[in-house]
């Protein structure tokens, strides 16, 4: 019962952040007059909807296995920047919803710990009261995990989207060059370990959030 608890403590907080991740891209792309997302039926709190099998389940699974870093991702929500009023700018919101979601998220996570440890007073929890507090840590680390990590300079992360939206085009067209390989470099830079400081400074920022 230990490690199902421990499971479905996880996978909660999981398909929340990687929906409401992408719902907050969709959404905030359709402010600035792209409906493409709303269109394709993605802006919904569906997970189903966001689920890609390789980002969602694979490398996570593949993760855990080996011990290390834990990330992922989901199905990317479509964004047509031809139908943005001002596209440079609008992409540079577009892109940070997603880790701004995220962040929301955490903070949530973090006054539901708060309000939960705060009212539960017998030092014997039941099962239920374990499965609350313990989603509530794993929602306050893994929505922090994934903003951290979305918000890295490399296409196409978020990050790597920002950097493009603020830089000269002769750099966003160099930037648009590495895009295609972006994943590579980041499964490499995760696998040579040289993104364990994220996982410090996550931890760091869990520590004030009282995870």
């Amino acid at each position: 019962m230990h490690t199902f608890l421990q499971i479905l403590s996880i996978v909660i907080p999981v398909l929340f952040a990687i929906t409401l991740h992408e719902v907050g891209h969709g959404w905030t792309a359709k402010q600035f007059g792209d409906r493409t997302a709303e269109n394709q039926g993605r802006l919904t709190l569906n997970p189903i909807a966001h689920i890609d099998p390789v980002g969602t389940i694979i490398i996570p699974s593949l993760l855990v296995w080996m011990g290390g870093l834990v990330f992922g991702w989901a199905k990317p929500v479509p964004i047509n920047p031809n139908n943005f009023y001002r596209p440079k700018r609008a992409m540079f919101f577009v892109a940070i919803a997603g880790p701004m979601a995220n962040l929301l998220m955490a903070l949530l996570w973090s006054l539901f710990l708060f309000i939960s440890q705060a009212s539960i007073n017998d030092p014997n929890l039941s099962l239920a009261e374990q499965l609350i507090i313990l989603m509530c840590r794993y929602g306050i680390f893994i929505n922090l995990v994934l903003m951290i990590f979305n918000l890295l300079p490399i296409p196409p992360l978020d990050g790597g989207r920002v950097l493009r939206s603020l830089v000269k085009e002769n750099y966003g067209r160099l930037l648009d060059s590495i895009e295609p390989f972006g994943i590579f470099l980041v499964l490499g830079l995760l696998f040579m370990g040289l993104l364990e400081p994220i996982f410090r400074i996550v931890q760091y920022l869990g520590s004030l959030m009282g995870v």
